[in-house]
């Protein structure tokens, strides 16, 4: 449908969306275009009742969960919100529901001897094995996103302050550091493995094996590839290595504030769900910082 092409060519170029999100976009938006020519409803003519009915369908046929829902919801706001503006339809009949609560989810992140086991299941006598290891390492060290991590050049990293310029969310930039251990695997990767992947002169830091940039799927499927290496049991995002690196800090006593700059969160909102600090970290800083939590002998 051609209002469909449009506004995700209007994500892609005006809004700058990952080509992730776009895809989740799209797949919301064809399966809700579905549901209306099932029961015979044109997309320009939706009432608030056809509304409800569909996310009856999304909980009791499709068996969504409230997250679920609440993201096709969004998806379908932000595509009605376009399409009023481009006065296709009348109004953005969307802006008038409210998604279910939210299933209340910590999120999911790697222990620190899980992440080593990660880290050693890459062969670093090889150039994908380089690669594969700076990925994890970067992401890692930095807690940027995958559509951030796939978009870096090689001239955006200042190797000296070890620094990196990342393109955030809104064309936004941001600097970023890096570790001791992801400099040591970024020099060998550009060393040896980047001559022998850039086959085509690229200037991305992160190439395929045909010397092709690296895409955020693919870097989901390595991930998939590696953890299956390993005796972890869980599944593997580039995101939850983001949760990682988030929990980690917090862990060790970084305040909210800084590890919100280090996310590039625009608000402290979207931090504030990593305050799942273990317990015997708040009972170590309780008892160590607790003027009368335990009596001096």
């Amino acid at each position: 449908m051609e209002s469909v092409n449009k506004y995700l060519e209007y994500l892609k170029y005006q809004k700058n969306y990952s080509n992730y999100t776009i895809d989740s976009y799209k797949t919301d938006i064809l399966e809700y275009l579905e549901y209306l020519k099932r029961e015979n409803l044109n997309y320009k003519n939706i009432v608030y009742s056809d509304i409800r009915f569909y996310l009856m369908y999304l909980k009791e046929e499709k068996k969504d969960t409230n997250s679920s829902i609440d993201r096709k919801l969004s998806a379908l706001r932000g595509f009605y919100k376009y399409m009023a503006n481009e006065k296709i339809v009348k109004t953005n009949i969307f802006s008038l529901v409210n998604g279910p609560k939210k299933d209340k989810k910590l999120p999911r992140y790697f222990e620190y001897n899980e992440l080593e086991e990660l880290f050693n299941a890459c062969d670093i006598s090889t150039s994908l094995g380089q690669r594969d290891l700076l990925i994890l390492e970067m992401l890692y060290a930095t807690g940027i996103r995958v559509g951030e991590l796939v978009n870096i050049k090689v001239n955006d990293i200042n190797k000296s302050e070890r620094k990196i310029i990342i393109l955030g969310k809104g064309n936004k930039e941001r600097i970023v550091e890096y570790g001791d251990y992801c400099e040591e695997i970024l020099n060998l990767y550009l060393k040896e493995g980047y001559r022998d992947l850039n086959k085509e002169g690229s200037k991305y830091l992160l190439l395929n094996k045909n010397g092709g940039v690296l895409t955020e799927r693919g870097v989901r499927y390595l991930l998939d590839k590696i953890i299956k290496n390993t005796s972890i049991n869980k599944n593997i995002s580039p995101h939850m290595i983001r949760h990682s690196f988030a929990t980690h800090l917090l862990n060790e006593g970084c305040d909210l504030l800084t590890v919100q700059k280090l996310l590039g969160h625009e608000s402290i909102s979207a931090t504030q769900v990593y305050t799942h600090v273990s317990t015997d970290r708040l009972k170590e800083v309780y008892y160590n910082s607790f003027p009368r939590a335990k009596k001096n002998d």
